[in-house]
């Protein structure tokens, strides 16, 4: 059979040959064209990934900025704990607004040990500077909302709400210090480039937006360490489709440290976002209760 291909071919090459010189250019012309089309492509990618190589922690720290040139996406997070050998899970998903730094998340709160939810879902309003959330609070009026100034919280909100401000999650990538190019990949159908590094709360803090640098600051001093480890995925925009963040902070009741991981997927870039905020007859002026 090989034998009959051999000859096939060599038959077809003599009968082009018969052709004359007329056709032989054109031939020559077109197997450099697609020799030069596939070598460029090849050559494009490889620059590409030498760039991408060549000043990681420049490209990271980039990051925030091209969420502000998106304007806005969906967004899921999730927030992982492991303290005293139980491991938690507290999800959440929503949209958010780059450009005004406004958001609004659903947040499920694990199960009980029986498979049972143990509270509703909370609804979470972000907001420069402030956290609203509803149903968060035993004594709190269902049509009530709880304000919180993340400025005042010990980890900025990076924790407390149960899911990490999308913004504020790549704002802590202003920080980073070090930064290692991984590789291609996918997150969620969508190529993607591969970074991981480690960041610092504070210098983070000073690079951050007005709004965000006071929250960040607070969690520089907040935290058990002002070290961030993280791994983010870039698509070909800079933007962030999936940023994996790890915090450490002294667990109260817990003794030694206790690390969080915190993280954000950003998809569907450009949807319309709007987040009206609570009118101040609508918050809760009371003490919110510890459940």
């Amino acid at each position: 059979m090989a034998e009959r291909r051999r000859t096939g071919a060599l038959s077809a090459l003599a009968r082009s040959r018969a052709g004359g010189a007329r056709r032989g250019p054109a031939l020559s012309v077109g197997l450099v064209l697609c020799v030069c089309a596939t070598g460029c492509a090849g050559s494009g990618a490889a620059a590409e990934d030498a760039r991408a190589a060549a000043d990681p922690v420049h490209t990271v720290r980039q990051a925030p900025g091209a969420l502000l040139e998106a304007g806005s996406s969906q967004a899921r997070t999730s927030m992982e704990m492991a303290a005293g050998g139980t491991r938690v899970t507290i999800r959440g998903e929503g949209a958010y607004d780059f450009r005004g730094q406004l958001g609004r998340l659903t947040v499920v709160l694990p199960q009980d040990p029986a498979g049972t939810p143990e509270h509703r879902p909370i609804t979470e309003l972000l907001a420069p500077g402030a956290l609203y959330m509803k149903n968060r609070g035993a004594g709190v009026p269902a049509d009530k909302w709880v304000r919180v100034d993340t400025a005042t919280l010990s980890d900025g909100n990076l924790v407390t709400g149960g899911a990490t401000d999308p913004f504020a999650a790549a704002e802590v990538l202003r920080g980073t210090r070090t930064a290692a190019y991984v590789g291609r990949t996918e997150v969620a159908g969508a190529a993607v480039r591969h970074y991981r590094g480690t960041a610092d709360l504070a210098l983070a803090a000073r690079g951050a937006s007005p709004a965000a640098a006071a929250a960040l600051a607070a969690a520089a001093k907040g935290f058990a360490t002002t070290e961030v480890p993280f791994d983010v995925y870039l698509d070909d925009q800079g933007r962030i489709r999936k940023l994996r963040q790890r915090f450490s902070f002294v667990g109260g009741q817990h003794k030694g440290t206790v690390a969080v991981f915190s993280t954000t997927l950003l998809y569907a870039f450009g949807t319309p976002v709007s987040v009206p905020l609570p009118h101040p007859k609508d918050i809760y002026a009371g003490r919110v209760a510890e459940e």
